[in-house]
């Protein structure tokens, strides 16, 4: 697909905001969402997880992506493997934040730990706790598990020849300068 221009995305009514954890997914859709008058949607908290940690059935993901898919208006922080599909059926634009691994561990790292002294409610009122960050299910873990497939698909995106265009972003700086633009010109 093309990549997408600034003008492709104040145009969007549907947009991906996707990258690799630590990226910045959830800040970047929010501040889209408000300069583009979008609704912003964060899947973390309305289609994966539940309280307790626990994460929501396959199915009922599958469903909610799709139900929120099939609306006119969104922003969406993120689109999971086993229902992106139904998400990039209708996005007009993906805004990729294909940031480097020691930038994005490192905002994970100062996040997570900020979260963890803070006690910090997220994901439908989960917390982190150091044990959780050290132990098998650690968000610190699963950046080093899913960087490259997940920098992997936003190339692949882009370089697709059907699809939603995508904007890459290489540095949050390239983002600030996006936004910048996009609130100037409304």
């Amino acid at each position: 697909m093309p990549t997408a221009s600034t003008a492709d995305l104040r145009s969007a009514q549907r947009v991906l905001c996707h990258g690799v954890t630590g990226s910045g997914k959830s800040t970047a859709a929010a501040r889209l969402g408000e300069v583009l008058g979008l609704p912003v949607h964060l899947v973390d908290d309305e289609i994966g997880w539940l309280p307790e940690w626990t994460q929501r059935p396959a199915d009922e993901q599958h469903q909610l992506a799709a139900a929120l898919a099939e609306t006119e208006y969104w922003v969406v922080d993120s689109a999971y493997r086993s229902w992106s599909d139904v998400i990039l059926a209708r996005a007009q634009v993906i805004v990729a934040l294909d940031y480097s691994r020691p930038l994005t561990l490192g905002r994970l790292l100062r996040r997570t730990a900020a979260r963890i002294l803070r006690r910090h409610r997220v994901c439908n009122g989960n917390t982190e706790t150091l044990a959780r960050a050290l132990g098998p299910e650690s968000i610190l873990l699963w950046h080093h598990r899913s960087f490259h497939r997940k920098r992997a698909r936003l190339r692949t995106w882009q370089a697709a020849a059907d699809g939603p265009a995508v904007l890459r972003l290489a540095r949050p700086a390239d983002l600030d300068r996006l936004l910048d633009e996009l609130a100037a010109s409304r």
